[in-house]
């Protein structure tokens, strides 16, 4: 997805290399096949804002759960630790671009996807 306004993008972790000033962040629970870590160039793995294990195996990817996962996804995204992380990579984005990376081919209908409309279009809350 293309840069936003509010200095957040997503990218497959397989396709992404780093430009200047960017904070790079792994946003998957699960670390993505055929990456090394010494060659992943991050800044964190926040694994925090990832969908619970149980939600992703309930999830597998069928195109009928999607929205019902989406509603989950949400869900836990407002809860610790995962409330938490999403405000302080918004916090982050205020100073430098966030680039958030996933292994999911589908960025538009992955948790990286619903993730980064999260970032992107909520305000957060005081």
């Amino acid at each position: 997805m293309a840069p936003t306004r509010t200095g957040f993008e997503l990218q497959r972790v397989y396709d992404a290399t780093r430009r200047s000033g960017e904070y790079r962040v792994l946003v998957d629970r699960l670390w993505p096949r055929g990456v090394r870590k010494e060659d992943a160039d991050l800044d964190e793995w926040c694994r925090e804002v990832a969908p619970t294990p149980e939600l992703r195996r309930w999830f597998g990817h069928q195109d009928e759960r999607y929205q019902e996962f989406v509603r989950r996804y949400r869900r836990e995204l407002s809860q610790p630790p995962a409330d938490e992380a999403v405000a302080r990579l918004r916090e982050l984005s205020r100073r430098r671009r966030v680039t958030l990376l996933t292994a999911n081919r589908d960025l538009e209908r992955s948790s990286a996807g619903v993730l980064f409309r999260r970032l992107v279009h909520r305000r957060p809350t005081a």
